[in-house]
């Protein structure tokens, strides 16, 4: 089976800042992939790499499309979805606006399932996302990306700064994307969610993969541990 995301020696910049030095990366249909590793390793430049946001050269391909070149609009209507960390909610809309902005007919995930999974969205659906808590707009965020119907989703650090309570909700919506077949890359410090998962991990220091494997072996290997994660 071919991987339905596959990087291949890819390099990014900012402007004349090089960040990612050659990533190789694949992630397989309806797989979970979590992206670990120390803050500036590169692993939100990644992400926007993916999405079209970034100047990078390489391969990447989805379902063995280039995407090196295209705009995101047209990376989006592939089926890739972001969640950036940012959140990036239209605070001038309500919630339902947002929620119908991003919504594609036939979508396997509708605004009814993200009432269902996120209560509070349904609560304030007539409040507009610039009023929202920073763990609403998380939900917010998720939940519009999840409409545009997407089959593989890149999320960055989905529970930074969310009360317990928030963290369970995100990680169960997840959950159920990935009994719907859904793939992910899941940009998370923690691997708390990863866990719940049971997601392959994948490290990354300097701009590159420095380990690829489950999540056992990451946690037997003191060295990578070390080197790639332990802060101090």
């Amino acid at each position: 089976m071919s991987a339905q995301l596959r990087i291949e020696d890819l390099r990014a910049w900012y402007g004349a800042a090089q960040v990612l030095h050659g990533v190789h990366l694949c992630i397989d249909e309806g797989e979970a992939v979590a992206l670990a590793g120390r803050n500036g390793s590169g692993r939100s430049t990644l992400a926007k790499a993916i999405m079209g946001l970034v100047r990078c050269a390489g391969d990447m391909r989805y379902r063995d499309v280039p995407l090196i070149g295209l705009r995101p609009h047209r990376i989006a209507r592939l089926g890739l979805g972001y969640v950036p960390e940012t959140r990036d909610v239209f605070p001038a809309l309500t919630v339902r606006e947002n929620l119908l902005l991003g919504e594609r007919k036939g979508t396997r995930f509708t605004p009814r399932d993200a009432y269902r999974l996120f209560p509070a969205l349904e609560e304030r659906a007539s409040v507009k996302a610039g009023a929202l808590s920073g763990g609403e707009q998380q939900m917010l965020a998720l939940a519009r990306t999840l409409t545009g119907d997407p089959s593989l989703v890149v999320i960055d650090e989905p529970g930074e700064g969310l009360a317990p309570q928030v963290l369970a909700q995100v990680a169960a919506c997840l959950a159920m994307l990935r009994e719907r077949g859904v793939a992910m890359l899941l940009i998370e410090e923690r691997l708390s969610i990863a866990r719940t998962l049971d997601a392959r991990v994948a490290v990354m220091g300097h701009g590159a993969i420095q380990f690829d494997g489950p999540f056992a072996s990451l946690a037997r290997d003191e060295q990578v541990m070390r080197e790639w994660l332990s802060v101090g």
